[in-house]
């Protein structure tokens, strides 16, 4: 299936993707207070979304092309980089139908939450090979910063220090959690 025509049917209203790119406001629920912008390129295969709200800021990049979601917290001032599974991350299209969903029918609110857990004190700085592997968009997103790679994990209950909320608000919750060391 292209970009270009991808159609879905929910609840008896149609979305046609028209464009190969498409840009989202995202509201919180229950008001009109805009936290987020998402912009989907088709073309690029990919997600950019900027989550503003002070504290909580982030930017999350969804690249299909090359297989990898990466967070930048602004509050930790560093990247974070999950591998895309297809039993967590939804794909690209089903990203836009939700996005659509959410506009057109402002009541709906049934996000998906993804937990993930990095090790503190195991970051890297990007080189060549890891920017040929994460592709340029995350390259540009994260180029400077400390990374860190992700490892989906269950809610956490013990063993975690602090948690962080990215990814798309109202849509897909990306819950980056830190690790604690064992003594």
């Amino acid at each position: 299936m292209n970009g270009f025509a991808a159609i879905f049917i929910l609840l008896g209203v149609f979305w046609i993707q028209t464009s190969a790119l498409q840009t989202f406001v995202l509201n919180e629920p229950n008001n009109d207070y805009v936290t987020a912008t998402m912009t989907i390129s088709n073309e690029k295969n990919l997600a950019d979304v900027h989550v503003r709200s002070g504290l909580y800021s982030s930017d999350t990049i969804f690249d299909y092309s090359h297989g990898y979601v990466a967070t930048r917290l602004f509050s930790r001032n560093a990247c974070f980089i999950l591998k895309i599974s297809e039993a967590s991350i939804p794909e690209l299209q089903e990203i836009g139908r939700l996005a659509f969903e959410k506009k057109t029918m402002k009541k709906v609110y049934s996000p998906q939450n993804v937990w993930v857990q990095f090790q503190s004190g195991n970051s890297l700085f990007g080189n060549m090979r890891d920017w040929f592997l994460y592709g340029k968009p995350i390259e540009q997103l994260c180029k400077g910063l400390p990374l860190y790679k992700l490892v989906k994990s269950e809610q956490p209950l013990l063993n975690y220090h602090s948690c962080a909320s990215a990814g798309i608000p109202t849509i897909l919750g990306i819950n980056i959690c830190e690790k604690l060391q064992k003594s």
